[in-house]
Formats: C-alpha cells, sequence, structure tokens
C-alpha cells in the first residue's frame, strides 16, 4: 500500500495541507503544528500510551481493528518501542469500517480499567475474523477479561469522549483513513516500514529540537 506524507498545517482551522511533500519541510517547520492540536492528539487522557509515558517524542496512531494494514503494523511497532527507549506511543481508536469496528473500539479502551489494554489490543490485531461483537467478545475471553465489567466500562464517558475526540480530529486534519502516522509537525498515511517509522520520528525530534538521547 503507498503512503502518504503531508504537513500539519498551522492556523486556526487546524486543518492539513494535503499530499504536501515534506522530506525537507520539518526542518523548516513551514508548518507548525498549532500547541492546542498537540495537546489534543498527545496528551488526551483518554488515549492508550504505549513505550515510554515520560519519553521525549510522540507518535500518535490512528487505526481501526477491522483495518488489514493497521493489523501489519502491531508487530513493527513493538520493534520500534524496543529499539526507541525515549519513545512515547499513543493510541488513536478510530473505528471507521463500521459497527463492528466500533464495537471494538470501545471495547478495547474500557479494557484499560482492566490494566489489560496491550493483550487485548494484540488479540484482536491478530484474529482472522472481522471484529464484531461475538469475535469481540470471545477474544476478552481468551485474554481473562471479566465480560460484565468490559461491556458495563464500554459505556463509560471516557470511552466515548475519545472516540468522538478521534473523529474530531481526524475531520480537523483531514485525514483519509487508516492507519495514520503523526509524529512532529508530520503525518504518514498507509503501510510503513520500521525505516519509515523511524524515519517519521527522526523528523519530528528535529522539527520539535528534541535527541534520541
Amino acid at each position: 500500500m503507498p503512503t502518504r506524507r503531508f504537513v500539519l498545517a498551522s492556523g486556526a482551522a487546524l486543518g492539513v495541507v494535503p499530499a504536501l511533500p515534506t522530506f525537507a519541510q520539518s526542518a523548516q517547520r513551514a508548518n507548525p503544528m498549532p500547541e492546542e492540536l498537540r495537546q489534543a492528539l498527545e496528551r488526551d487522557p483518554t488515549s492508550p500510551v504505549l513505550g515510554n509515558p515520560q519519553g521525549n517524542i510522540t507518535l500518535t496512531e490512528f487505526f481501526d481493528y477491522n483495518c488489514p494494514f493497521c493489523k501489519k503494523m502491531v508487530g513493527t511497532i513493538q520493534q520500534l518501542i524496543s529499539s526507541d527507549p525515549q519513545l512515547r506511543v499513543t493510541y488513536r481508536e478510530w473505528p471507521v469500517f463500521g459497527p463492528g469496528s466500533d464495537f471494538a473500539a470501545r471495547a478495547s479502551l474500557a479494557s484499560l480499567q482492566q490494566r489489560k489494554y496491550w493483550q487485548f489490543h494484540a488479540a484482536l490485531m491478530a484474529m482472522r475474523d472481522r471484529a464484531e461483537e461475538g469475535s469481540v467478545m470471545r477474544v476478552a475471553r481468551q485474554v481473562d477479561l471479566d465480560e460484565a465489567k468490559l461491556r458495563k466500562d464500554m459505556q463509560s464517558e471516557n470511552v466515548e469522549t475519545h472516540i468522538r475526540n478521534s473523529a474530531d480530529l481526524a475531520q480537523h486534519m483531514g485525514l483519509i483513513g487508516t492507519p495514520t502516522f503523526i509524529c512532529g509537525d508530520e503525518a504518514a498515511f498507509g503501510e510503513l516500514s520500521l525505516d519509515d517509522l523511524r524515519e517519521l520520528i527522526a523528523r519530528g525530534r528535529e522539527a520539535l529540537g528534541v535527541s534520541k538521547a
């Protein structure tokens, strides 16, 4: 799947300059991300965080459990986190593939209350079936989640807020689908290699003036 990179534009609209090449732009920060947008993307208390919570650079991924390219990225993200001790990864559940995706996203976010988000997330991404209520709850039982508590927590305000905010942020930025990765002032859409992600993060650090160490 081809990737698409673009610069996140500044301005009150918090919009996007679509399809604008960014390979040399991050250093000049021609389109620095507004701080309000960065805070919403990177510091939303409802978002799952992997890697180093105190890391000096944040990678945000918008994804869907029924997105085949998102499924392929799970192992790559694990490798990335293992190789970069200063990397902080935030997940934005963005269910765009229908009701099954919405159910999976709500269940996954609810699993945070049982401290099993990563186990559940990885298992959902690994299943061959489409994410629907039946398949999602089967996986929940496999990872020993309390089903009754999970269903109750799926109705929480935190879950509703996260999914609503994901949709609002995606619309603000003109995101075109999943997976979308955002770091620094730049976003990339599609299946990325480990090297692609490392380069995206390196440009993000350069734009923000931080080092990997």
